[in-house]
């Protein structure tokens, strides 16, 4: 995605909120971290902390979410849906936002059905599954 280890790729995310912070210019990536940022102002104290955030790990099994991963997946669906690939995923994306109200919420909903296709993909060891991704998408229980 953004970087191939843990630690780079957490020090994009804690850049940029540092870098907005200190009304530094930002690159178009960080404009886009920190605009996802504002909406989740629970994740923004522990970018605030680098030496606290960079190792810690966040095991599911314990209730607590992966800041850097539900991030990451906010910029997968905003480049998803920027180039419509897959194929009719913006469609269903401004579907959602108008039924929603909210472009934010309809990624929620979206990211539920890209974590559910990238667990998938790792444990099938198979290839992604558009076709599925969409049809989760598009079932009733994510509309």
């Amino acid at each position: 995605m953004l970087a191939a280890d843990r630690e780079t790729h957490r020090r994009i995310f804690i850049r940029a909120w540092s870098k907005a912070k200190q009304s530094e210019p930002l690159e178009p990536l960080e404009r886009q971290i920190v605009e996802i940022l504002q909406q989740h102002p629970e994740y923004q104290g522990l970018l605030e902390t680098p030496d606290a955030s960079i190792d810690a790990d966040f095991p599911p099994h314990q209730g607590r979410t992966n800041p850097f991963l539900h991030l990451g997946l906010h910029l997968a669906i905003q480049e998803q849906v920027g180039i419509d690939q897959p194929t009719g995923i913006r469609q269903r994306y401004l579907e959602l936002a108008q039924r929603f109200g909210d472009a934010h919420q309809a990624e929620h909903r979206m990211m539920e059905c890209l974590t559910e296709s990238l667990w998938k993909l790792q444990h099938d060891q198979r290839p992604f599954d558009e076709q599925a991704y969409l049809a989760c998408i598009d079932a009733p229980a994510h509309r």
